[in-house]
């Protein structure tokens, strides 16, 4: 029996995991499929932000993997791997087992550089993990329950992270909010379609948040964060900072004789196969990848999703002798929230913003979901929700 091995159970890695299960493996051909990632649920990550408002619950946004490959077969190991070797085809693990592989898949996300600033690993919250989203939940009930006339936030990043969390942070707090965004560039979301950048601007100055643009942190302290603009130093007082800025790839990736840019993401072919490891598979944050057309495909979940379906059919291909499938990478568009119920779309001809954006983003995700159980689930409590606030609310 083959052994497929897929490390990181992001939207690379447990959607490929999901595709393989459902092609036509003949019987006595089924591999054994392991999905291995150190935490216990998955993280549907553009739905994160609805957390720190309490618009959706954690159960939709991050459903354990013991739920979501209930009757798949897939075998689901809560650890980490600590050291790859590619010539003996192992992988080991950090509770102890060696894993052994057939095919091995790389979807191991990447990881938020804390160590860069003075203070910041400390101090700072990144926000990628549920971890980081209950954490932050935490500091503001604290922050609330405060005699503080004012809740001072400073958010370090003004992409899409730094954007969304600072709409969503002034809705939750209204008056008592003050949030101001630090970024080093010349304007937020750099690389966004003109109508969301200008929905963006116009979302972030009706909610009164401050932006510290061609600014640098150059430390923290637990109660501070220090700037620098244009040669002079600002010391400033803040009761939290969010830090959204950079990726780094996993050591254990770095640590492999693979071909790999300069920021240790690994080079593959159009198939996403490692250079001169065609048994290694790579995708999401850790892969270079030009596609088919040779266009440079972006380290973002909308790519990850899209690359998981090729490299189950191609992981599938290889295992049964049938011709492999070059990536080819569709941008489908962008969606940002900007506050509650509010967002911004551009893609597929269309530009929308305001409550109908919020609803096809919805949507969008919604369709985008893990699994069909769970995207009836969360489509079921969307649809309730309304109704069982409406039914609280007269009780009260």
């Amino acid at each position: 029996m083959s052994q497929i091995c897929i490390l990181g159970g992001g939207f690379g890695g447990l959607y490929t995991a999901l595709r393989l299960n459902q092609l036509p493996w003949d019987k006595l051909d089924k591999p054994e499929i392991t999905l291995i990632d150190q935490r216990d649920r998955f993280v549907f990550s553009p739905l994160l932000y609805e957390l720190v408002t309490g618009e959706m619950q954690s159960w939709e946004v991050a459903p354990p993997y013991e739920e979501l490959l209930a009757g798949t077969g897939i075998r689901f190991k809560q650890t980490a791997a600590t050291e790859i070797d590619v010539e003996a085809k192992q992988v080991q693990l950090q509770n102890g087992e060696t894993l052994t592989y057939d095919r091995l898949v790389l979807a191991v996300g990447g990881e938020t550089p804390m160590d860069i600033v003075p203070g910041a690993e400390e101090f700072a919250i990144p926000f990628r993990a549920i971890a980081d989203a209950y954490r932050l939940q935490e500091r503001l009930r604290l922050l609330e329950e405060s005699a503080a006339d004012r809740i001072r936030i400073a958010i370090v990043g003004a992409g899409y992270s730094g954007v969304e969390l600072a709409c969503k942070l002034a809705d939750r707090l209204s008056d008592r909010a003050r949030i101001r965004i630090v970024e080093q560039t010349d304007q937020i979301l750099r690389s966004s379609p003109t109508h969301n950048r200008e929905a963006a601007t116009k979302a972030l100055e009706e909610r009164g948040v401050f932006l510290d643009l061609e600014t640098t942190v150059e430390s923290l302290t637990e109660d501070s964060i220090s700037l620098l603009y244009k040669g002079s130093t600002d010391t400033i007082p803040v009761d939290i900072v969010l830090w959204t800025i950079g990726t780094r790839v996993a050591e254990v990736v770095r640590n492999l004789p693979l071909k790999q840019n300069q920021r240790g993401q690994i080079v593959t072919t159009p198939t996403l196969q490692a250079i001169d490891y065609p048994e290694i598979f790579a995708l999401g944050d850790l892969a270079d990848c030009k596609d088919a057309e040779g266009q440079q495909v972006p380290a973002t979940a909308q790519a990850a999703f899209q690359q998981s379906d090729y490299v189950g059919w191609n992981v599938w291909a290889s295992l049964t002798h049938r011709p492999l499938l070059p990536f080819r990478y569709q941008y489908l568009g962008e969606m940002l929230t900007l506050g509650i119920d509010e967002a911004t779309l551009t893609g597929l001809g269309l530009q929308l913003d305001g409550a109908l954006a919020n609803l096809a983003r919805r949507l969008a995700y919604l369709n985008r979901m893990p699994t069909l159980s769970h995207q009836i689930r969360v489509g079921f409590s969307w649809l309730t929700r309304p109704i069982v606030d409406a039914l609280a609310g007269n009780d009260e």
